[in-house]
């Protein structure tokens, strides 16, 4: 019997290991090191604003991160920011670009049970370099049949990787933390898309969550993913006419 499913796409960061909590530690050591320039709420919103209008200039990613920092300090000292200060900004990158990998609970059981039945896609966004670092520090790189690194996601993103990688998105899976990035993009092009939602999530990552979509499942963490693949493969077998949609 043909499976339903011909393809299995994974998240990378707060999907597979630990990111954005690493992001978070250095916004407050950022909101630390300016704190005579204004309140540490005031200075985390003011580099949030930054990261926002520089997203279409640098990418995700670390390296983007210590840009808008250096933006942010420049614009909160008006130009006076000592370079002392920048310094210790370009140190904490560097740390950030360096920490070991941390992966998440039940990830490499998952993708070992999952790498022989399927063929696995890892779609992720960042610094090519980086994320490409990232996989290779993990040791998961060996269970993935592909590696997509995009600048960002799209559902013209999801429905070329699985039709590229599989059958099509009617007879695929996103897998990810992220519900603007990894699940709408998804559920948009008809795939099935499950949210594994990460304590800490980026604000602008955020979005409103599908309640009621045939195709959206939501699971604490990857431990549950092996049981309900095969919940959903007779859903996988009959392919739509049209992608399903939901407001």
């Amino acid at each position: 019997m043909v499976k339903g499913l011909s393809v299995i796409g994974f998240d990378a960061d707060d999907t597979l290991w630990q990111n954005e909590s690493f992001f978070r530690l250095t916004e407050e050591r950022f909101a630390e090191l300016l704190a005579e320039y204004g309140d540490g709420e005031d200075l985390r919103n003011r580099l949030l604003e930054a990261e926002r209008r520089n997203i279409g200039h640098y990418g995700f990613g670390i390296k983007g991160f210590m840009l808008s920092m250096i933006e942010t300090a420049l614009d909160v000292t008006e130009g006076r920011v000592d370079g002392r200060v920048i310094g210790q900004i370009l140190t904490m990158g560097q740390e950030m670009l360096g920490h070991p990998i941390e992966l998440l609970p039940h990830v490499e059981e998952t993708l070992g049970a999952l790498s022989g039945r399927y063929p696995l896609v890892l779609i992720t966004k960042g610094d090519l370099l980086h994320q490409e670092q990232k996989l290779a520090a993990s040791g998961l790189g060996d269970l993935f049949a592909a590696v997509e690194i995009v600048s960002e996601k799209h559902p013209s993103t999801y429905e070329s990787a699985f039709s590229a990688h599989g059958s099509g998105p009617a007879q695929a899976m996103m897998v990810g933390n992220s519900m603007k990035s990894d699940i709408r993009p998804a559920l948009d092009v008809g795939a099935f898309a499950v949210y594994v939602p990460h304590g800490q999530t980026w604000a602008l990552e955020q979005a409103e969550t599908p309640l009621g979509h045939p195709r959206f499942h939501e699971m604490p963490d990857l431990g549950g993913l092996v049981d309900l693949i095969a919940e959903v493969e007779d859903l996988a077998r009959i392919t739509p006419k049209s992608p399903q949609t939901h407001p």
